[in-house]
């Protein structure tokens, strides 16, 4: 076999094995960067072996195996370093019992837990999480949250000395602080899918798509943990709102408003697959925040979209997540449904906790104008089109108002 064939092989495997292969590691050694390093070296170990005699018939067990050994190694020469002959011993007795088994536990879970633990900060939560589980390099997450590799790479360094120094367990937490360890675990897939999707049409160019990255996480989740509505209802919400993908931008990669969208464009088969989860969920009796912001995005789907249903839907979530955000979305619910006066009021009130969040000036721009405050929205847009996260973001508020200009001056 050529090195050609041999690395596309070992890329396939890890992409489909690397988190299950990094949580056993993990799950034996106790530490992170060990595991890391030990399935690193045995994939520079896999490029020659299998570049001499062919991939194995369980490229799992094969790099299980090895990155035991690896990580034995690893482990001895750090004894010996230490002179810690006591350990050294220790090892030599774990060797007799290799990770050679086929139906090794899938750990994953487990690593989910503890890349998601609330003493680490969301944004290192969702590196460490896309970085272990996710499979992805470190320059591929620093790509998607505009870092540098170095500036990713200490973060990344920084989340696994604290889960090592703070005794973070390696473990599924009990009944008791099940809801809300969940909830955390949810949230970091919900943000790493929110974060590809405001690249829009920039995200996926030469690099990581991460609302894809993100859904792989919500199904992996969903098949570890199955019968969780919650989790089902989140999955539900990133294929919905995915389906809608591919009538977001125009072919010159600027944006569609939702009722403008070229609906042939929607992908129904996920759509279907969304619609399905979210009736799935809804009939555990088991509601949650998950679950509403699916039935929200169900019915931006659906023709005729219902804003006064949407408007309710948005009530409800409010009594999970009282946030300034979620109150945004009511006004926008409220507004079209035809209260201008309703969402001017929610907005005025949104306008210190929200300053610096381009989607609430858009939004204040957008019913500004529709109210007749011309003056007022033209300065909406000005901070709008100041604050936007991308060049299609931009492009769409600046064509916003100069239709609106070109409007008022006719």
């Amino acid at each position: 076999m050529s090195e050609a064939a041999a690395s596309k092989a070992l890329e396939g495997a890890l992409r489909a094995e690397r988190g299950r292969l990094l949580a056993a590691l993990i799950a034996r050694t106790g530490d992170f960067q060990l595991a890391e390093d030990a399935l690193q070296d045995a994939a520079e170990a896999a490029l020659v072996h299998w570049g001499r005699s062919g991939p194995p018939v369980s490229a799992r067990a094969w790099l299980l195996r090895v990155g035991w050994r690896k990580a034995l190694d690893r482990l001895r020469r750090r004894a010996r370093d230490q002179r810690h002959l006591q350990a050294e011993a220790a090892l030599a007795a774990d060797e007799g019992a290799e990770m050679t088994s086929e139906d090794i536990p899938d750990e994953r879970l487990r690593l989910i837990f503890a890349c998601c633990h609330p003493a680490l900060e969301p944004k290192s939560q969702v590196a460490l999480t896309l970085r272990t589980i996710g499979g992805l390099t470190t320059a591929e997450i620093a790509r998607a949250f505009l870092d540098s590799e170095p500036t990713m790479g200490q973060r990344l360094s920084r989340a696994k000395a604290k889960i090592a120094a703070a005794g973070i367990p390696f473990a599924i937490p009990g009944p008791d602080l099940w809801t809300d360890r969940l909830g955390a675990v949810l949230a970091v897939i919900y943000l790493i899918f929110t974060q590809g999707y405001s690249r829009g049409s920039e995200e996926g160019r030469g690099g990581t798509d991460l609302c894809d990255e993100a859904i792989f996480l919500a199904r992996l989740v969903d098949g570890l943990r199955p019968g969780e509505a919650e989790i089902e209802g989140l999955l539900a919400l990133l294929l919905l709102t995915h389906s809608r993908r591919a009538a977001r931008y125009d072919g010159a990669g600027q944006l569609v408003r939702l009722e403008e969208q070229d609906r042939a464009q929607w992908d129904f088969a996920q759509q279907q697959e969304g619609l399905v989860l979210l009736d799935r969920a809804i009939a555990r009796g088991a509601p949650g925040p998950n679950q509403i912001k699916a039935a929200i995005a169900a019915l931006h789907v659906t023709a005729g979209t219902d804003w006064t249903q949407i408007a309710a839907l948005y009530e409800t979530l409010l009594r999970h997540e009282p946030t300034a955000v979620v109150r945004l979305n009511l006004a926008v619910a409220v507004g079209e449904g035809g209260d201008i006066a309703r969402t001017l009021a929610i907005l005025a009130a949104l306008s210190e906790d929200l300053a610096e969040y381009q989607p609430y000036h858009a939004v204040q721009a957008e019913f500004l104008a529709r109210a007749g405050r011309l003056d007022e929205s033209l300065l909406a847009y000005d901070r709008g089109i100041a604050l936007a996260a991308n060049s299609a973001d931009a492009e769409f508020l600046c064509n916003r108002r100069k239709m609106l200009r070109d409007r008022w001056a006719s």
